[in-house]
């Protein structure tokens, strides 16, 4: 048996942040050392924003509890335009401690395609997540002590504000508070959510400055009055306290893929209920100082890839150069109908069967204005037989398919398809085209998405969220982007419909107004947006010796 990630991570040699900066090519003066291998950038070392670089985004088919690899591609691939000598950076999210407990792992990459220190990003990191969920609580024990001293107009049965935890914890999804007498508050119902899907989450990752991230916090919806008007933060005077908390987490964090790339980890939204990729501040960062630059979009390129290209995109006013979707051998035949218990029996015949999934993606990259590179990301259990029959496929619909194996090889292993990707961004074959137009109708907006992303026959609405297209289009917030929350396992909103899913309608069961990152949420299925903890957690297996050295991270 080989080495597992940790000790891969262990048995590598990390180089000094400030070499890694200075290879990065980021001032000494813009940098905020957190010890010797992790660093804050400053926001001063983007006042000279003018970036010359190609972005590359990797996404994914949908993805299976197979696992497809994407931040390992993400970070090989990086690794590998490296070797052959393109001045590069990487951008992904940072890691929430309830999967990494839970039954996700980590989310740092893996084998010889890692961002180090690997436990650091893992774990606590530079403190980001905690800030973040300080923040948010802020907001919703200000917002009770003002219903407890009635100093706002605040009807207590629509506040929609509830509050977060860094940590998966179903006994949290529902809770009554302000038990305890009139001293206590105003006894209702609420909620917790994991850090991840809080709104402060999204409105950090999509802000562009202090002032910008301010603006924002103001404009958040913690609930209504007796008049149905939102009451916002703005009404409870504490957006600069908000913002002071957020302060050191604005700024993007900076470490190192396992051979020395430099790597942006820099917040972390679901792809299932936000939009799925690390903040625009890390991704313009590296795009300033980096002629390439590879981050990648949450789950399948219907949930993450939709989202960055019609919304991340156009609110940064930043354009990929080239889009790999990363497929693999063990997905495909789960998309083939193949049971998860029958995962590593061959069988080639499921391979072909599920590339209609892939070709569903494919077909959607290029409403974008996109000719996708495929990466097969390579398993130990994949034989040659199941590697050519989706080679094979591919070839015969035209697509451009590149085996990869940078889990064991790292940066060598995804030559072949660096040199893809080169080809594709010099070819210039790739321009952005948005799906829909941000002043189109809310529900032409939701219909687009569903009918040419999803390939929903169309869309019903509940009493609910009918209610709540009438609030939105009172408070004009009917302008705002759409970011859909559905299951991440299929196409549609049913997660046990694998392969491509047709003649299907897609149910909006409520919509949520995001004020601060400008976004629509359109609830569609069972969405959780606090998770629980599977039968045998992650954190069974993690565990800490006499030295301090950690053991049991995937």
């Amino acid at each position: 048996m080989g080495l597992s990630d940790i000790e891969i991570a262990h048995k590598s040699d990390l180089t000094d942040i400030n070499d890694i900066a200075g290879k990065f090519g980021a001032k000494e003066e813009y940098l905020e050392p957190y010890g010797n291998y992790k660093a804050k950038i400053k926001l001063d070392a983007l006042k000279d924003y003018n970036p010359k670089s190609n972005l590359i985004l990797v996404s994914a088919l949908t993805p299976t509890s197979a696992g497809e690899g994407k931040t390992t591609v993400s970070i090989g691939l990086a690794q590998a335009l490296k070797k052959i000598n393109k001045n590069v950076s990487i951008a992904l999210r940072e890691p929430s401690l309830g999967p990494v407990m839970g039954i996700k792992g980590g989310a740092a990459g893996g084998g010889y395609s890692q961002v180090l220190p690997m436990e650091d990003i893992n774990l606590h990191f530079t403190g980001d997540l905690h800030a973040i969920t300080s923040a948010h609580n802020l907001i919703s024990a200000v917002l009770d002590n003002a219903l407890h001293r009635r100093q706002i107009d605040l009807d207590q049965r629509r506040i929609v504000w509830p509050r977060v935890l860094d940590m998966n914890d179903r006994a949290l999804r529902g809770t009554i508070i302000g038990l305890g007498g009139p001293y206590s508050s105003v006894p209702r119902e609420s909620h917790f959510e994991i850090t991840a899907a809080s709104e402060i989450m999204a409105t950090l990752c999509l802000a562009e400055d202090y002032k910008d991230l301010k603006r924002r916090i103001k404009n958040i919806v913690g609930g209504y009055d007796y008049n149905r008007n939102p009451v916002t933060v703005k009404d409870l005077n504490i957006a600069g306290s908000v913002v002071a908390l957020l302060k050191d987490a604005l700024k993007p964090n900076l470490v190192q893929s396992i051979e020395g790339v430099p790597a942006l980890i820099h917040g972390g939204p679901f792809a299932n209920i936000a939009h799925g990729t690390n903040s625009l501040l890390a991704t313009k960062m590296a795009m300033n100082y980096s002629d390439y630059v590879v981050t990648e979009a949450g789950f399948g390129f219907d949930l993450g890839g939709e989202k960055f290209l019609n919304m991340v995109a156009r609110y940064g006013n930043i354009e990929p150069s080239a889009l790999v979707l990363v497929a693999t051998v063990r997905a495909l035949k789960r998309h083939g109908g193949v049971k998860k218990g029958e995962i590593d029996e061959p069988n080639p015949y499921a391979v072909a069967k599920g590339l209609i999934n892939l070709e569903k993606h494919v077909e959607n990259a290029e409403k974008f204005g996109f000719k996708p590179i495929i990466a097969l990301n390579k398993f130990d259990s994949d034989t040659k037989k199941e590697i050519e029959a989706a080679k094979k496929c591919c070839l015969s619909n035209k697509y451009s398919i590149i085996e990869t194996d940078v889990w064991q090889d790292g940066g060598e292993g995804g030559i072949e398809l660096a040199e893809k990707v080169v080809e594709s961004v010099e070819s210039e074959e790739n321009k952005l085209e948005y799906l829909y137009d941000l002043n189109m109708k809310v529900e032409e907006k939701i219909e687009i998405i569903a009918k040419e992303v999803y390939g929903a026959r169309s869309v019903n609405y509940s009493k609910s969220a009918k209610r709540s297209l009438k609030k939105i289009y009172k408070h004009d917030f009917d302008k705002f982007a759409i970011c859909m929350a559905k299951t991440q396992y299929s196409l549609s909103d049913n997660p046990k419909l694998k392969g491509r899913p047709e003649d299907f309608d897609l149910d909006i069961n409520d919509i949520i107004v995001n004020a601060g990152p400008e976004f629509l949420v359109p609830i569609s299925g069972s969405i959780l947006r606090m998770p629980g903890l599977p039968k045998k957690p992650a954190a069974e297996i993690i565990d800490i010796d006499n030295e301090g050295n950690i053991s049991g991270l995937f």
